[in-house]
């Protein structure tokens, strides 16, 4: 398990193409490239505070190439929590999660414990163009025993609800985002948003932080 840090880590996942960079830079700028860059790794930083001490969300956007086994390896090892993308309009990108998703069972034992969430993303993709259903994909990761949601980089639909859920998961820190700590300090605290549309959570891991837990905020 990764040491205890002022950084909370959490890996990206999935195959070339799925809109895994996108999902990634629309969370942490607000904007969507809709050009196509392959990644190599990227790692995103967003401050946030946690029980009034500074930390940082660290979001780690890996290769979809299977070229770097070392590099997969070492982020799975160092990994908090993961997101594991595919794209609603390729079954193959869906499949291809499985051998990740194995390496990651591999190489944490205590899986249970962690916050993994199966995306399918583009799922502003027309009907025509879908080879995934949404009742598919919530259906492969009932099997995998994870949760499930789709979203969308491109209209931003459940974009940052894919993170604030991730984080309510967390079960060894009490961390969660809400969006106007920084833009609003008076204002009070918003309820979290529903997401049950297209939306799965694991077993055991419903998003409340607990009574008397402190949330964490955007700086």
């Amino acid at each position: 398990m990764p040491e205890q840090s002022n950084d909370y880590r959490v890996v990206v996942f999935g195959a070339g193409g799925v809109g895994k960079s996108s999902l990634v830079i629309r969370f942490i700028t607000g904007s969507f490239r809709d050009s196509y860059i392959p990644t190599i790794e990227d790692t995103y930083r967003q401050v946030i505070s946690c029980n009034k001490n500074i930390c940082t969300l660290q979001i780690t956007d890996t290769t979809g190439s299977h070229q770097f086994p070392a590099m997969q390896r070492l982020s799975i090892t160092k990994g908090h929590a993961f997101i594991l993308v595919y794209s609603v309009c390729s079954k193959q990108s869906l499949e291809e999660l499985r051998p990740i998703w194995s390496l990651i069972k591999e190489l944490k034992p205590n899986i249970s414990e962690i916050p993994v969430m199966l995306v399918g993303n583009k799922c502003d993709e027309s009907a025509e163009l879908r080879e995934v259903s949404t009742s598919e994909g919530s259906t492969e990761a009932s099997l995998m025993g994870v949760s499930f949601m789709e979203t969308s980089a491109k209209t931003n639909h459940n974009v940052t609800e894919l993170f604030q859920e991730l984080l309510n998961m967390e079960k060894n820190r009490s961390v969660s985002l809400q969006l106007d700590g920084k833009k609003n300090k008076k204002s009070k605290p918003k309820k979290n948003k529903d997401v049950s549309n297209g939306t799965i959570t694991q077993e055991g891991g419903e998003g409340s932080s607990g009574n008397g837990k402190e949330k964490c905020h955007v700086m």
